[in-house]
């Protein structure tokens, strides 16, 4: 990849279905526990747990040298740029542009991932240029199957990743989103 290609912008702000996706802050560190020191998030997602503020700190950071490296963004969701009530992220990975999220225990059943999910895509289709976005979930995350229905997404006729995360072994499914 050519440095035009990689490089991803300092600060990034997207509005759109009744939210605002916007960089994390240190003003967030305090919050970021609460959204994800939960047993869905540490037995669905790669995020660390326990999750106090060190690990909020630490994921503040990795968010940033993501962001420079030019591989990675990660979004907190919020309804106004305030509060953060989750995390959008959008990765170029070799399987594909990639989206992932986790939403706080207190804020779902919103409609807020899938939400998320729409907007970052809208972002990957027209500022990336790519042609699809994937989500890889497990089957078994009946949440995030049906957050990849409500954002438009479809299951891919590809095989399943398997691997291992927290000692736990994991099969995913890739679920695709076509440009438009």
């Amino acid at each position: 990849m050519s440095s035009s290609t990689s490089s991803l912008p300092e600060r990034i702000e997207l509005p759109g279905e009744g939210l605002v996706l916007r960089d994390w802050a240190e003003g967030d560190l305090a919050a970021m526990p609460e959204l994800f020191d939960h047993p869905d998030i540490a037995y669905w997602t790669p995020i660390v747990s326990p999750f106090d503020e060190a690990a909020a700190r630490a994921r503040l950071v990795r968010a940033r040298q993501l962001r420079q490296e030019g591989t990675t963004i990660l979004l907190a969701i919020t309804v106004d740029g305030g509060a953060p009530l989750g995390e959008v992220m959008l990765r170029r990975a070799p399987e594909g542009t990639e989206i992932g999220y986790a939403v706080g225990p207190a804020h779902r059943g919103q409609g807020l991932a899938a939400r998320a999910v729409r907007v970052m895509a809208a972002y990957a289709f027209e500022q990336w240029g790519v042609r699809q976005v994937i989500l890889e979930l497990e089957a078994e995350n009946a949440a995030s199957v049906a957050v990849a229905g409500k954002a438009g997404f479809r299951l891919l006729d590809v095989p399943p990743i398997t691997g291992e995360e927290k000692g736990r072994p994991y099969v995913l499914q890739t679920w695709g989103l076509d440009r438009p």
